[in-house]
Protein backbone atom coordinates (compact mmCIF):
# COMPACT_ATOMS: atom_id res chain seq x y z
CA UNK A 1 0.00 0.00 0.00
CA UNK A 2 1.16 3.41 -0.99
CA UNK A 3 0.03 7.10 -0.09
CA UNK A 4 0.00 8.71 -3.29
CA UNK A 5 0.01 12.77 -3.99
CA UNK A 6 -0.58 14.25 -7.27
CA UNK A 7 3.73 14.76 -7.64
CA UNK A 8 3.71 11.13 -7.01
CA UNK A 9 0.65 9.82 -8.83
CA UNK A 10 2.52 9.51 -12.74
CA UNK A 11 5.10 7.12 -11.22
CA UNK A 12 3.73 5.13 -8.34
CA UNK A 13 0.23 4.79 -10.44
CA UNK A 14 0.07 5.81 -14.27
CA UNK A 15 3.90 3.77 -14.58
CA UNK A 16 3.61 1.74 -12.20
CA UNK A 17 0.34 0.21 -13.65
CA UNK A 18 2.42 -0.87 -16.71
CA UNK A 19 3.80 -3.64 -14.49
CA UNK A 20 1.02 -4.58 -11.95
CA UNK A 21 -2.53 -3.77 -11.62
CA UNK A 22 -2.50 -0.92 -9.28
CA UNK A 23 -5.81 -0.38 -7.02
CA UNK A 24 -6.72 3.43 -6.59
CA UNK A 25 -8.56 4.62 -3.43
CA UNK A 26 -9.64 7.58 -3.49
CA UNK A 27 -10.86 8.91 -0.10
CA UNK A 28 -11.02 11.93 2.75
CA UNK A 29 -10.56 12.08 6.30
CA UNK A 30 -14.12 13.50 6.80
CA UNK A 31 -15.75 10.33 4.77
CA UNK A 32 -17.03 7.91 6.79
CA UNK A 33 -17.86 5.43 4.22
CA UNK A 34 -14.31 6.10 3.45
CA UNK A 35 -13.07 4.56 7.01
CA UNK A 36 -15.13 1.10 6.42
CA UNK A 37 -14.05 0.46 2.84
CA UNK A 38 -10.19 1.44 3.24
CA UNK A 39 -9.25 -1.44 5.80
CA UNK A 40 -11.00 -3.84 3.41
CA UNK A 41 -9.00 -2.66 0.26
CA UNK A 42 -5.81 -3.02 2.18
CA UNK A 43 -6.76 -6.82 3.46
CA UNK A 44 -7.82 -7.76 0.40
CA UNK A 45 -5.02 -6.64 -1.81
CA UNK A 46 -2.92 -7.58 0.95
CA UNK A 47 -4.12 -11.19 0.10
CA UNK A 48 -2.94 -10.70 -3.43
CA UNK A 49 0.72 -11.14 -2.32
CA UNK A 50 1.89 -8.67 -4.98
CA UNK A 51 -0.22 -9.35 -7.72
CA UNK A 52 -2.10 -6.21 -7.12
CA UNK A 53 -1.01 -3.14 -5.46
CA UNK A 54 -2.90 0.07 -3.38
CA UNK A 55 -2.84 3.46 -3.55
CA UNK A 56 -4.45 5.62 -1.36
CA UNK A 57 -4.96 8.93 -1.90
CA UNK A 58 -6.86 11.97 -0.14
CA UNK A 59 -8.56 13.85 -2.32
CA UNK A 60 -8.52 16.96 -0.01
CA UNK A 61 -4.67 17.28 -0.17
CA UNK A 62 -4.37 15.96 -3.84
CA UNK A 63 -6.96 18.12 -5.98
CA UNK A 64 -5.06 17.41 -9.16
CA UNK A 65 -5.78 13.46 -9.21
CA UNK A 66 -9.23 13.96 -7.91
CA UNK A 67 -10.06 15.94 -11.12
CA UNK A 68 -8.41 13.70 -13.24
CA UNK A 69 -10.93 11.12 -12.26
CA UNK A 70 -13.71 13.59 -12.48
CA UNK A 71 -14.25 12.79 -8.23
CA UNK A 72 -17.96 13.77 -7.53
CA UNK A 73 -18.13 11.40 -4.90
CA UNK A 74 -16.26 9.43 -2.75
CA UNK A 75 -15.23 6.52 -1.40
CA UNK A 76 -14.73 6.08 -5.17
CA UNK A 77 -12.42 3.43 -6.60
CA UNK A 78 -10.50 2.50 -9.31
CA UNK A 79 -8.24 -0.02 -11.50
CA UNK A 80 -5.58 0.86 -13.63
CA UNK A 81 -3.42 -1.61 -15.62
CA UNK A 82 -1.37 -0.70 -18.34
CA UNK A 83 -1.91 3.22 -17.52
CA UNK A 84 -5.85 2.84 -18.19
CA UNK A 85 -8.74 2.85 -16.13
CA UNK A 86 -9.89 -0.85 -16.72
CA UNK A 87 -12.69 -1.01 -13.78
CA UNK A 88 -13.85 0.94 -11.00
CA UNK A 89 -17.17 1.51 -8.32
CA UNK A 90 -18.58 3.96 -5.94
CA UNK A 91 -19.34 4.28 -2.41
CA UNK A 92 -18.56 1.22 0.16
CA UNK A 93 -18.43 -2.31 -0.61
CA UNK A 94 -18.93 -5.40 1.47
CA UNK A 95 -15.82 -7.97 1.35
CA UNK A 96 -16.76 -10.41 -0.98
CA UNK A 97 -17.40 -7.83 -3.72
CA UNK A 98 -14.14 -6.06 -3.26
CA UNK A 99 -12.42 -9.12 -3.32
CA UNK A 100 -14.20 -10.12 -6.86
CA UNK A 101 -13.36 -6.49 -7.96
CA UNK A 102 -9.62 -7.60 -7.21
CA UNK A 103 -9.54 -11.12 -8.08
CA UNK A 104 -10.39 -9.94 -11.79
CA UNK A 105 -7.70 -7.66 -12.01
CA UNK A 106 -4.32 -10.51 -11.88
CA UNK A 107 -3.79 -13.31 -14.08
CA UNK A 108 -5.31 -16.96 -13.50
CA UNK A 109 -4.08 -20.57 -14.28
CA UNK A 110 -5.71 -20.19 -17.47
CA UNK A 111 -3.92 -17.10 -18.35
CA UNK A 112 -0.63 -17.78 -17.69
CA UNK A 113 -1.08 -21.05 -19.34
CA UNK A 114 -2.20 -18.83 -22.47
CA UNK A 115 0.62 -16.30 -21.66
CA UNK A 116 3.22 -19.36 -21.78
CA UNK A 117 1.30 -20.76 -25.11
CA UNK A 118 2.02 -17.09 -26.75
CA UNK A 119 5.35 -17.07 -25.90
CA UNK A 120 5.90 -20.65 -27.92
CA UNK A 121 4.29 -18.68 -30.82
CA UNK A 122 4.18 -22.33 -32.90
CA UNK A 123 0.80 -22.86 -34.63
CA UNK A 124 -0.31 -25.93 -32.20
CA UNK A 125 0.62 -23.94 -29.17
CA UNK A 126 -1.56 -20.59 -29.84
CA UNK A 127 -4.53 -22.73 -31.16
CA UNK A 128 -4.35 -24.11 -27.83
CA UNK A 129 -4.31 -20.90 -26.49
CA UNK A 130 -7.37 -20.43 -28.74
CA UNK A 131 -9.32 -23.21 -27.49
CA UNK A 132 -8.86 -21.78 -23.87
CA UNK A 133 -9.56 -17.95 -24.34
CA UNK A 134 -11.30 -17.91 -27.85
CA UNK A 135 -12.32 -13.96 -27.38
CA UNK A 136 -8.76 -13.40 -26.29
CA UNK A 137 -7.24 -10.22 -28.57
CA UNK A 138 -3.51 -11.11 -27.95
CA UNK A 139 -3.95 -15.09 -29.20
CA UNK A 140 -6.02 -13.50 -32.36
CA UNK A 141 -3.19 -11.47 -32.97
CA UNK A 142 -0.87 -13.62 -32.43
CA UNK A 143 -1.93 -16.16 -34.99
CA UNK A 144 -3.54 -14.59 -37.48
CA UNK A 145 -0.06 -12.97 -37.73
CA UNK A 146 1.79 -15.96 -37.96
CA UNK A 147 -0.78 -16.91 -40.70
CA UNK A 148 -0.20 -14.11 -42.76
CA UNK A 149 3.52 -14.95 -42.20
CA UNK A 150 2.99 -18.33 -43.65
CA UNK A 151 1.41 -17.29 -46.77
CA UNK A 152 -2.44 -17.74 -44.87
CA UNK A 153 -3.72 -14.37 -45.34
CA UNK A 154 -7.36 -15.21 -45.68
CA UNK A 155 -7.53 -17.44 -42.80
CA UNK A 156 -5.25 -14.71 -40.93
CA UNK A 157 -7.90 -11.86 -41.81
CA UNK A 158 -10.40 -14.25 -40.99
CA UNK A 159 -9.66 -14.83 -37.82
CA UNK A 160 -9.24 -11.04 -37.15
CA UNK A 161 -12.92 -10.65 -37.75
CA UNK A 162 -13.77 -12.46 -34.43
CA UNK A 163 -12.16 -9.38 -32.19
CA UNK A 164 -12.71 -5.60 -32.84
CA UNK A 165 -10.74 -3.52 -34.44
CA UNK A 166 -7.21 -2.36 -33.42
CA UNK A 167 -4.13 -0.88 -33.62
CA UNK A 168 -2.98 -4.49 -33.23
CA UNK A 169 -5.33 -5.67 -35.80
CA UNK A 170 -4.94 -2.60 -38.59
CA UNK A 171 -0.76 -4.08 -38.30
CA UNK A 172 -1.78 -7.36 -39.43
CA UNK A 173 -3.95 -6.91 -41.57
CA UNK A 174 -1.65 -4.72 -43.17
CA UNK A 175 1.00 -6.88 -43.39
CA UNK A 176 -1.78 -9.58 -44.80
CA UNK A 177 -2.78 -6.58 -47.56
CA UNK A 178 1.04 -5.53 -48.41
CA UNK A 179 2.24 -8.85 -48.51
CA UNK A 180 4.76 -7.58 -45.53
CA UNK A 181 7.28 -4.88 -44.82
CA UNK A 182 9.88 -4.62 -47.14
CA UNK A 183 13.26 -5.67 -45.06
CA UNK A 184 14.56 -1.88 -44.65
CA UNK A 185 13.17 1.54 -43.69
CA UNK A 186 14.92 2.97 -47.32
CA UNK A 187 12.70 -0.38 -49.24
CA UNK A 188 9.72 1.44 -47.04
CA UNK A 189 10.42 4.37 -47.81
CA UNK A 190 10.72 4.17 -51.65
CA UNK A 191 7.72 1.92 -51.58
CA UNK A 192 5.97 4.79 -50.13
CA UNK A 193 7.43 7.30 -52.44
CA UNK A 194 6.72 5.63 -55.51
CA UNK A 195 2.97 5.37 -54.46
CA UNK A 196 2.44 9.12 -53.80
CA UNK A 197 2.57 9.97 -57.00
CA UNK A 198 -0.98 7.04 -57.63
CA UNK A 199 -2.77 7.85 -54.66
CA UNK A 200 -4.91 10.70 -56.34
CA UNK A 201 -7.08 8.63 -58.65
CA UNK A 202 -5.85 4.94 -57.47
CA UNK A 203 -7.78 3.84 -54.77
CA UNK A 204 -5.46 0.70 -54.50
CA UNK A 205 -2.68 2.49 -54.31
CA UNK A 206 -3.77 4.87 -51.41
CA UNK A 207 -5.43 1.87 -49.63
CA UNK A 208 -1.82 0.19 -50.22
CA UNK A 209 0.12 3.18 -48.89
CA UNK A 210 -2.19 3.39 -45.57
CA UNK A 211 -1.40 -0.13 -44.77
CA UNK A 212 2.35 0.33 -44.91
CA UNK A 213 1.99 3.23 -42.46
CA UNK A 214 0.48 0.82 -40.19
CA UNK A 215 3.97 -0.90 -40.36
CA UNK A 216 5.67 2.22 -39.15
CA UNK A 217 6.72 2.28 -35.45
CA UNK A 218 8.05 6.13 -35.33
CA UNK A 219 4.61 8.13 -34.82
CA UNK A 220 6.44 11.38 -36.19
CA UNK A 221 7.53 9.97 -39.35
CA UNK A 222 4.15 8.32 -39.67
CA UNK A 223 2.73 11.68 -39.21
CA UNK A 224 5.21 13.36 -41.71
CA UNK A 225 4.07 10.88 -44.47
CA UNK A 226 0.26 11.32 -43.56
CA UNK A 227 0.87 15.25 -44.35
CA UNK A 228 2.70 14.42 -47.54
CA UNK A 229 -0.53 12.27 -48.57
CA UNK A 230 -3.15 14.63 -47.73
CA UNK A 231 -0.98 17.14 -49.66
CA UNK A 232 -1.43 14.45 -52.60
CA UNK A 233 -5.20 14.36 -52.07
CA UNK A 234 -5.95 17.84 -51.48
Amino acid sequence: MADVTDATFQTDVVERSHTVPVVVDLWAEWCGPCRTLGPILEQVVAGTEGKVELAKVDIDANPGVANAFQVQSIPAVYAMKDGKVVDGFLGAQPEWQVSEFVQRLYPTAVDDEVDRLIALGDEASLRTALELEPAEEKVIVALAELLVGDDRAEEGLALLERIPESAATRRVAALARTGGAPADDEGLDARLTGLLDRVKGDDDARQEFVDLLELLDDEDEVAGWRRKLSARLF
